[in-house]
């Protein structure tokens, strides 16, 4: 009725106008209510009214600027019930009301626009709506709200998607987790990989995190009130990056698309730059705690990255403090991910692990800090020795920056005491470091720690076990530190805890009188305290300690009824002399008369005398020079680093006293079968059993010429180590010294005369020899791998005791400060060897003196060993290590170019180094000095390795295999470590030439030729490295080799050229040539590596070649055609070799039969399979292959009636008579070929 009344609908609206000018009335309009059975609802009047076009402008108009009830969000709620109303034309005037109306009400209208529109209007408003996301930042949220719930065509929602990838980097951070939630909304499996690459480009949470650090640290500086509101601040931004984590989170764990595509991106990202992201661990962590599926491979993709130094552990530091309340609900993951990262081989990685360890400690609740510390002394008792290393020093590090914190758990530390049996003296000294910071660093609260540990204490000490006694006297004397330290000398508790260490020191005291050894151990762990707490120590309370000692030391040779042992003598002086250089900061001047006293022995001449001596007076004579040796050892430590040149000169003496000393020790070692040398270290157990003794093996080192002559025998010292005294990385410090001169004495104490002394080569291979055993033992290269878990049989750490307490880090440090005097001494010996060996690898012996020479070449060994040992440290791979490769890499360059490397990059750096040691290649002595270059090389070249390196480094390897290696004797080079170095060295050329089958062909085809026609003891004079010893060695490379390469020939397509099918051709000419050489040479080892390679050869074939072969069929016939039949030629020796496993009944070869016949039946049917694909199943023809020796005699004992025509040539007959045929092969016991 009111639809046809004629003053509608213009009345009607004024009339409602002057109605609703009530706020309350038109209040009542708009809210819902329950309609009566006669009457019109308010939305059926209201959609009435609406029916007119300017019906929305006047209502909307009509209220904006109104206070108190939201009037637009009202009328835009009943515009989503209506039914009859134009939407089109609705919609239309909404869109155009967005331009003019004010930010509120177009919040409203964009929200509700999906309950309005229809089907068909959706993706013409969508569009829309992307342009105005893209004009301003204001509606960001309530446009992509909008957008979510719209149903879009996959083009259109690919636009609007990277609409909004644009706005990422410049979105406020309130706005960002409705952006990025949009974004990986709805994310298809084909898009996935690239929505989430431009992602992280675009999502760059520096920008969000470092304003959080920052407002962190400037809280307080500013006054209360803006304090407050910094705080505040502060707040909402970690709530909002929360929340932006919580999206990302329901994405990962909901679509699996995007958790893949993720893992993906990362998998494929290369540069350093592109991966450090705050992002990326954090998703990380993120999938890892939600996608159990993807776990294994998110840890291989971290220690992938760890690996490689794209995620450093500054990372980890920084965004630990600053987004912890993100991670911190990852925490299972942390701790299951450092835990896994403990297990590790390479260094990287496990210290990634403990830096998460440390700052999950740092950064979380009590709860975690004792989950933290419980899996730390599950590491710790876990047995395993890299373990139990790391997690100690984890502890270390928490006990000195957290420890108060640490303090809470200290109960938890504590249960390490009952698993001590586990650790050797040094983690022993770790232990008791953390629980003696523990007990007298918070006073009262340490105090049952302290009353545990001095029960432990004891326990051991009164045991009658040497091994409990030593572990009582490291406690002891480490706790005793603790107390000493001056920063805990005005502790009230000072005096009863001085009173408590005096009784404790007593029973320490009567433990040491009873026993040589622990009075031994107790002076080097008095002296090991002073040592590391340099300067540290209150050195009154360890006075009266000392004073004993040096009472001991004075009066060393006084009458019973107390007698001192000479095991005492050595540790007593090197407490001595570290005690007097803390008392003197540093000098040595009170004791050095001790450098020149003279030692008195007995007579040393012992040639020819030995065999008159009882076996007593041997065994006395040899332990009175290990008294010496260990005596000059300690003397050489203490004075080392004096700079006055008569202390130098004096040093390089005592050095020289060394090297003579060792030729006589060596002389009656040899005489003196089944002795056992006094002991030297006493922190760890007696070696088991008596030191080997190899007559006639040392090096010439400790030999004469007359000697060798005479066939004096000597032993080798390498295995008495244990049993001497170490060196302190000072001593090399003398590797500086040129010549120097010293005074010689007259009785009257006069200088008589003076001498030129210098460091010889003996004393320099002394030096070098043991450098080089503790680099090896302390700098893990990065091709080493431990086995997790395992527990090796005795102590690996005997004989290094004080450089295990050093990180492997100080260690290259020190080695790096060496590296010029080193660069020197190989200098030297490239200068003399050049003389020497005017042509490749031949001695001129005219005139030579053979003792130096070896000595020379001895030297030239350890130093690039030196050398190699340092630069294959896997520490460089670790980011901090990189200021100290680029020192070392410069040192090396600056001889190439001095005083142009300072600001040279890495990678000029690397080349030059490179460039200066292969300028050493035309002065190698020795095949092993060779090969030992070529492993430097390598290592100096993997980072990285570039295109010129790798041409280099395969002309040096060949270079030394086809150079003729040869002692001075005139002996060619043999032996176990011969061949060994060999093959590594042959692997080195095959696998850095550009055309490796090419080369394995010219080996194969014009070395192996040349030495079968050789004679018996000789050579091929191409490879001169290859003869009948080292044939087994040639043969397994290249077959390995060969196997290798053709897996990198990528599989065969329609579109591929003839260059495939010709590497092709070439490797299987290759194998055939390697196949038949066991014609000539039958060895066990031999036949076994066909089998295994031969095999693996022809399965790649099948995998590789044949899907090539079945599309160059029809183009090249006669190709193919050859190809296979070349193939089938060594098939067929391979069938044969199967028959001789059989004859010889040897059960090595035979386990290899059933997989070799197995692809040797595929191959068969695999031809077939391509002929039919080319429709020529008629080329195809099978026949029965007979059993034959290698020599190709049939085996008459399998032999079955046969025709007398072989079926082997009727097969090539009728493959000859067929177009396009081939021959095939099998096993005797099916198809044949």
């Amino acid at each position: 009725a009111l639809e046809k009344h004629p003053s509608y609908p213009g009345q009607f609206i004024s009339g409602l106008e002057s109605h609703i000018k009530d706020r309350s009335q038109f209040k009542n309009c708009l809210l819902p209510c329950t309609p009566a059975r006669t009457e019109a609802s308010s939305s059926k009047a209201f959609e009435s009214v609406c029916g007119s076009d300017s019906a929305v402008f006047h209502f909307c108009h009509f209220s904006v600027g109104t206070f108190g009830t939201n009037f637009p969000r009202l009328i835009l709620n009943q515009f989503k019930w209506l039914d009859s109303l134009d939407s089109q034309d609705l919609v239309k005037k909404l869109m155009q009301m967005l331009s003019v109306s004010p930010v509120p009400i177009q919040h409203d209208i964009i929200t509700s626009l999906p309950e309005i529109l229809e089907d068909s209007q959706q993706n013409e408003v969508a569009r829309e709506l992307s342009c105005l996301l893209k004009q301003g930042r204001r509606l960001t949220v309530p446009i992509l709200d909008a957008l979510s719930r719209l149903d879009l065509d996959a083009e259109l929602l690919a636009e609007v998607r990277q609409s909004a990838m644009t706005i990422v980097p410049s979105v406020k951070l309130e706005d960002l987790p409705v952006v990025v939630k949009f974004i990986l909304h709805n994310v298809k499996a084909a898009d996935a990989v690239e929505v989430i690459s431009d992602l992280r480009k675009s999502l760059d949470l520096s920008s969000c995190v470092l304003p959080l650090q920052m407002l962190g640290s400037q809280r307080k500086l500013k006054s209360q009130a803006q304090a407050s509101s910094s705080m505040s601040q502060m707040t909402t931004s970690q709530n909002c990056v929360k929340v932006l984590f919580d999206v990302i989170k329901l994405a990962v764990r909901f679509q699996k698309d995007v958790s893949e595509a993720w893992i993906k991106v990362r998998c494929t990202c290369q540069t350093f730059r592109f991966f450090l992201k705050v992002l990326d661990l954090i998703v990380l962590l993120l999938i890892h705690s939600t996608n159990s599926k993807n776990r294994k491979q998110t840890e291989k993709l971290l220690r992938s990255k760890i690996r490689l130094g794209f995620m450093p552990e500054q990372l980890v530091m920084l965004y630990y403090i600053s987004i912890f309340q993100v991670i911190k609900d990852f925490f299972p993951s942390i701790l299951s991910l450092a835990q896994t990262f403990l297990h590790s081989a390479h260094p990287a990685v496990v210290s990634f692990g403990s830096c998460m360890y440390k700052q999950a400690f740092a950064v979380f609740d009590s709860y975690c800090q004792q989950e933290v510390v419980c899996a730390l002394v599950t590491h710790v008792c876990s047995g395993n020795e890299t373990e139990l290393d790391i997690s100690l020093d984890v502890l270390t590090d928490l006990v000195i920056l957290h420890t108060s914190l640490l303090m809470r758990y200290a109960t938890f530390v504590k249960t390490i005491l009952d698993s001590m049996q586990k650790l050797n003296p040094c983690q022993i000294r770790k232990l008791f470091y953390i629980l003696s910071t523990l007990a007298f660093s918070q006073r009262q609260e340490g105090s049952y720690i302290q009353d545990d540990m001095h029960m432990v204490i004891r326990k051991w000490l009164s045991s009658s076990v040497p091994n409990h006694k030593q572990m009582g006297i490291i406690g002891s004397v480490t706790m005793m530190g603790s107390v000493a330290l001056k920063s805990r000398v005005y502790l009230p508790l000072q005096t009863v805890l001085c009173l408590q260490l005096s009784t404790l020191l007593d029973l320490v005291g009567f433990c040491c009188e009873q026993t040589p050894e622990i009075l031994a151990l107790y002076y080097d762990e008095l002296a090991n305290l002073i040592e590391k707490q340099k300067g540290n120590l209150d050195l009154q309370l360890l006075e009266d300690q000392v004073h004993f000692s040096i009472f001991l030391f004075i009066y060393f040779n006084f009458p019973p009824p107390r007698v001192v042992s000479p095991i005492c003598l050595s540790p007593c002086f090197r407490l001595l002399r570290l005690y007097t250089g803390e008392q003197n900061n540093g000098s040595l001047e009170e004791i050095d008369a001790l450098l020149g006293c003279p030692l008195y022995l007995t007579d040393l001449e012992v040639e020819g005398k030995l065999d008159s001596l009882s076996k007593q007076e041997r065994e006395f004579l040899c332990s009175l020079l290990f008294y010496a040796l260990n005596w000059f050892r300690e003397v050489v430590n203490a004075f080392c680093q004096q700079q006055d040149a008569e202390m130098k000169g004096k040093v390089l003496t005592r050095l020289q006293n060394i090297t003579e000393l060792q030729n006589v020790l060596g002389k009656c070692l040899a005489a003196t079968p089944g002795y056992v040398p006094p002991p030297a270290t006493f922190d760890s157990e007696a070696p088991e059993g008596v030191p080997s003794i190899n007559a006639g093996v040392l090096p010439f080192i400790f030999q004469s010429a007359a000697e060798r002559e005479t066939g004096s025998p000597l032993a080798q010292l390498q295995s008495y180590r244990p049993y001497f005294r170490e060196l302190d990385l000072e001593v090399f410090s003398v590797l500086h010294c040129g010549l120097l001169t010293k005074s010689v004495l007259d009785t009257e104490m006069h200088t008589e005369a003076s001498e030129v002394v210098q460091l010889g080569p003996a004393e320099l291979c002394f030096l070098l020899d043991d450098m080089c055993c503790k680099l090896e033992h302390v700098l893990t290269s990065g091709s080493t791998r431990r086995v997790p878990f395992l527990k090796e049989k005795g102590n690996k750490d005997t004989g290094f005791s004080h450089l295990c307490q050093r990180s492997p880090k100080e260690v290259a440090v020190c080695v790096v400060k060496l590296l010029k005097p080193l660069c020197n001494h190989m200098e030297n010996m490239h200068n003399y060897f050049q003389v020497i060996i005017p042509n490749q690898g031949v001695v001129d012996e005219s005139g030579l003196d053979i003792q130096e020479y070896q000595l020379m070449s001895s030297c030239y060994h350890q130093l690039l060993q030196t050398f190699r040992l340092l630069f294959a440290w896997n520490g460089f791979s670790q980011h901090e290590n990189s200021n100290l490769l680029r020192s070392a890499l410069q040192v090396l360059a600056d001889r190439l170019k001095p005083g142009e490397t300072e600001f040279l990059p890495l990678e000029e750096l690397i080349s030059e180094s490179f460039q200066y040691l292969l300028n050493f290649q035309q002065s190698v002595p020795s095949f092993q000095c060779a090969f030992i270059l070529a492993q430097l090389l390598m290592a100096i070249s993997e980072k990285p390795m570039t295109g010129w390196k790798r041409e280099k480094m395969a002309s040096l390897a060949k270079q030394f295999l086809c150079q003729s290696w040869m002692k001075p004797g005139g002996d060619r080079e043999k032996g176990s470590q011969f061949n060994s170095a060999l093959h590594t060295l042959l692997c080195v050329y095959l696998e850095h030439t550009d055309n490796i089958l090419k080369a394995i062909e010219e080996i194969s085809s014009v070395g192996i030729p040349e030495l079968i026609n050789s004679a018996k003891d000789g050579c091929s004079s191409t490879y001169p490295t290859l003869s009948r010893q080292t044939f087994p060695v040639f043969f397994r490379v290249m077959m390995a080799q060969l196997e290798s390469s053709v897996k990198s020939i990528p599989a065969g397509k329609p579109s591929d050229s003839s260059e495939k099918l010709l590497k092709w051709n070439i490797a299987v000419r290759n194998f055939h040539i390697l196949i038949n050489l066991v014609k000539v040479r039958v060895n066990g080892d031999d036949i076994c590596d066909i089998f295994l390679y031969g095999r693996l050869f022809v399965e790649a074939f099948l995998k590789l070649a044949m899907p090539l072969l079945d599309h160059s069929f029809k183009k090249h016939r006669d190709d193919v055609q050859s190809l296979l039949k070349t193939l089938q030629l060594s098939t067929r020796q391979l069938h044969h070799m199967c028959g001789h496993s059989k004859i010889h009944q040897d059960l090595g070869l035979t386990n290899h039969v059933p997989l070799l016949k197995k692809s040797l039946e595929q191959f068969v049917y695999r031809v077939k399979a391509m002929l039919a694909f080319n429709h020529c199943q008629e080329a195809f023809w099978v026949g029965i292959l007979k059993n034959r020796d290698l020599q190709g005699e049939e085996i008459l004992s399998q032999a079955t009636a046969a025709p007398e025509e072989d079926s082997e040539d009727s097969a090539d007959s009728a493959a000859e008579r067929e177009p396009g045929g081939s021959d095939s092969d099998s096993d005797s016991g099916g198809a044949g070929r």
